[in-house]
């Protein structure tokens, strides 16, 4: 019997992801909760998809009736937002993601936490933390340092989230990725940051600014297809209660720790952003 999953946040980069790589899977059977649908036309239309807000906590628990995983990716998504902006969708909204869990007898709860969590290291050490020579792995044992209300928000769900596991009966299972960088599809490669920022003007290829984007793509990338494994990884995983894991590529100069989601889940990781020279157009 397939596994029947809820996505919020379906249509972000995130759950077009799993979308793209995991949809057609025949062990899931896939429901998008999002606050809008697409028309069929559209790349990620025709796709069974209940459209609601997180912090509409009623028909939250309405559509994670009879699911057997959450999936919960909605959220405000700027470490630049202010706590009213991160207030609802991401305190209020987990609150109710895993009231939905608790209430339906979910199993699983996988949530899109951040690599935000842990930003305060990457600004005392960047930009010397890019390179092949920073000798800093952060693991889910190091203290948290949120760089932003946003981080703090996620820190919350991943607290929250250990709470509902170890003193609710439902969910069981709480599996925190902190996602470093998720791409959509046009720039899923580790120049895509730097060449977005070229588009919109704020800096020239050929510059500083554009090789020091770079350097951090290839230490924080994780591909498309490693985001959707790694979301594979937890669905198909009974033995976590609570874990926190890494959700980066497996990049030589990355400083998230990727043993523990290998030894705890199987995650196998495909991609490095050091295989990359240039971008997809000049390689």
């Amino acid at each position: 019997m397939a596994t029947d999953v809820l996505v919020t946040g379906a249509y972000g980069r995130c759950g077009t992801a799993i979308i793209d790589h995991l949809h057609d899977r025949e062990e899931y059977e896939f429901t998008y909760y999002n606050r809008s649908d697409r028309d069929d036309d559209h790349p990620y239309g025709g796709y069974d998809t209940v459209v609601g807000d997180v912090a509409d906590k009623e028909a939250l628990t309405a559509a994670a009736e009879g699911r057997d995983a959450i999936v919960h990716l909605a959220a405000y998504p700027h470490a630049s937002g202010s706590w009213s902006d991160v207030f609802e969708p991401n305190v209020v909204g987990m609150y109710n993601a895993l009231e939905a869990a608790r209430e339906n007898e979910v199993e699983s709860f996988v949530f899109g936490s951040t690599n935000h969590v842990m930003g305060l290291y990457e600004e005392e050490f960047a930009p010397e933390l890019y390179s092949a020579e920073s000798d800093l792995v952060l693991d889910h044992t190091d203290p948290v340092r949120p760089d932003s209300y946003y981080g703090a928000s996620k820190s919350f769900g991943e607290d929250l989230g250990r709470y509902y596991v170890e003193a609710e009966a439902f969910p069981t299972r709480f599996y925190a990725l902190r996602i470093c960088t998720v791409n959509g599809p046009e720039y899923d490669h580790p120049y895509g940051d730097a060449e977005q920022r070229v588009e919109e003007g704020e800096f020239e290829r050929d510059s500083d600014e554009y090789d020091e984007w770079v350097a951090r793509m290839k230490a924080m990338w994780q591909s498309r297809r490693d985001f959707a494994h790694l979301v594979d990884c937890c669905l198909d995983d009974d033995d976590v209660e609570f874990g926190i894991f890494s959700g980066v590529s497996d990049n030589r100069t990355r400083w998230y720790d990727l043993e523990h989601a290998r030894a705890r889940l199987g995650y196998s990781p495909q991609d490095d952003g050091a295989e990359w020279d240039a971008p997809p157009e000049e390689a």
